[in-house]
């Protein structure tokens, strides 16, 4: 059977062609009208300053009066007159303090007016351990012995009487021993106190037991009161329960 149509009239053979191109066509229209930006126009006005009327003003000239420099100073010239001398001036001879060989010595007696000597005592300490007559602790009696024996019973008595724990130390659970040092000087006074222990707290104390000591008799040397120094150990330790 032969065709009636010619292949050439046949118009959907390419459709397929121009659908493609006609798609690219569009997206990008669609892509440029997108990416197309456009701004906002405002009008500038433009002024012009206008400087040819201030130039030409003139500017008026004013005159400083300066006043007239003061005349030069007139410069006095006096006349120097020569004088001749015509009194004698006397010179004057001074004389020479130093003593040469020739010079003889004057022999003088000197007297010498008679010194009082002074006598200042000095503060002799002798320790405890070695003096002849130790520190007589009030209510000892005996020999040198028993007043050594008896004045460390009585300092024990007196720690332990006035013995008082810090409440601040036993709040804070301080304990330790601290070292008295003291003197008992030639009138029978303790005196210089000083102590080293583990708290400031506890060294207050024992500086505080210390001090009210009685007075003593003081401790002798060859029968002569010489001031004894002295240490003893406080023990500060808080009882467990």
């Amino acid at each position: 059977m032969e065709l009636k149509k010619n292949p050439r009239a046949n118009v959907g053979r390419n459709s397929s062609i121009y659908f493609a191109v006609g798609l690219n066509v569009m997206l990008l229209l669609t892509y440029l009208g997108l990416e197309h930006k456009t701004y906002e126009t405002e009008a500038a006005k433009i002024d012009i300053l206008m400087l040819t009327e201030q130039l030409e003003e003139d500017i008026p000239i004013t005159t400083i009066n300066i006043p007239p420099p003061p005349p030069p100073k007139q410069v006095v010239t006096q006349a120097i007159t020569i004088v001749e001398d015509v009194e004698e001036v006397e010179e004057t001879f001074i004389e020479s303090t130093e003593i040469g060989q020739d010079d003889v010595i004057e022999e003088r007696v000197v007297s010498v007016e008679e010194v009082e000597v002074e006598e200042v005592e000095e503060d002799i300490e002798v320790p405890f351990a070695v003096i002849e007559r130790v520190p007589q602790f009030p209510g000892c009696t005996g020999t040198n012995e028993e007043l050594r024996a008896c004045f460390q019973q009585k300092m024990n008595e007196h720690l332990q009487k006035h013995f008082r724990y810090p409440d601040a130390a036993a709040e804070l659970d301080i304990q330790g021993r601290v070292f008295v040092y003291f003197i008992i000087d030639k009138t029978g006074t303790v005196s210089k106190i000083k102590s080293r222990g583990p708290d400031k707290l506890l060294e207050t104390e024992a500086e505080r037991i210390i001090s009210l000591l009685p007075k003593m008799a003081p401790g002798k040397q060859r029968n002569r009161a010489v001031g004894v120094p002295y240490s003893i150990p406080i023990n500060f330790k808080l009882r467990q329960d």
